[in-house]
């Protein structure tokens, strides 16, 4: 076997040793921010060795940039054009600016986009609230699906039976609201089928009620939109009002999806 080949990726098939070097060191560093070689190495698992020459090769490609010392590494601007050509040729997302931007005018409060990766949700889209509203929301952040609106919305569309696969048994809070009881998560998840929309309380922000649907834009519900509200928002009848377009959206959508499936 080829030295530089392994057996051991997560969906069973080879994989290139350096290849998924690569694909790690962007992968940490989205998630963990920056580090020094030896931080990288540390978290990774890498011989340091090793991770030198693979460094050196992202920052000539673009892949990775350094601070002014030159010792902290740091995601690099090729990242980005790479994903922006992501978001300019994804399906889903061209066809969702439009009822965000509708949603967003009708509102005046924040939409997310979110897509359903593995137990996750990333958020893949967003428009900002016309009011002051500070949330760790941007787009690309990764967030575990059962702690969010977005999440649990996709989750409601699956068989009840598969929902609870997605909710681990030792549930880390992300907030000190953060339901972290797996049967009463579970609970909600299947609440949320029966009303057709997700929600929770400041579970993954303070201070914030979030909605969500999940879009019938695909062949599976892996896509999801959510309004983010400050509770100090909430007056009698906007809850209503915010639930209301919501589900109105998603509705408009099946119709027009089963228009399309049918013809």
């Amino acid at each position: 076997m080829d030295a530089d080949k392994t057996v051991n990726g997560s969906s069973g098939t080879s994989e290139v040793k350096s290849a998924a070097r690569v694909l790690d060191v962007l992968d940490d560093i989205a998630a963990n921010g920056p580090g020094t070689q030896l931080q990288l190495a540390t978290r990774l698992g890498i011989p340091k060795s090793s991770l030198h020459a693979l460094l050196r090769t992202m920052c000539a490609r673009g892949w990775l940039d350094t601070d002014q010392t030159g010792s902290v590494y740091r995601l690099g601007v090729h990242t980005l054009t790479v994903s922006s050509a992501y978001i300019d040729g994804d399906p889903v997302l061209a066809r969702a600016s439009a009822v965000m931007d509708e949603i967003a005018a009708a509102t005046e409060e924040t939409v997310h986009l979110g897509r359903l990766e593995g137990a996750e949700v990333i958020y893949t889209a967003k428009r900002e609230s016309k009011h002051p509203l500070r949330m760790y929301s941007a787009v690309g952040r990764r967030l575990p699906a059962y702690s969010t609106a977005l999440g649990r919305a996709m989750l409601a569309e699956m068989p009840e039976d598969v929902r609870g696969t997605f909710v681990p048994h030792q549930i880390k809070a992300i907030t000190s609201q953060t339901i972290t009881n797996r049967d009463v998560l579970i609970a909600t998840i299947d609440k949320a089928a029966q009303l057709g929309y997700a929600e929770e309380t400041e579970e993954s922000c303070l201070g914030v009620r979030c909605f969500g649907v999940a879009l019938p834009l695909s062949h599976q519900s892996v896509d999801a939109l959510s309004i983010a509200v400050p509770i100090s928002r909430l007056k009698k009848g906007r809850e209503d009002f915010i639930i209301e377009t919501l589900l109105s959206v998603k509705a408009r959508l099946t119709a027009m999806r089963d228009n399309r499936l049918a013809r």
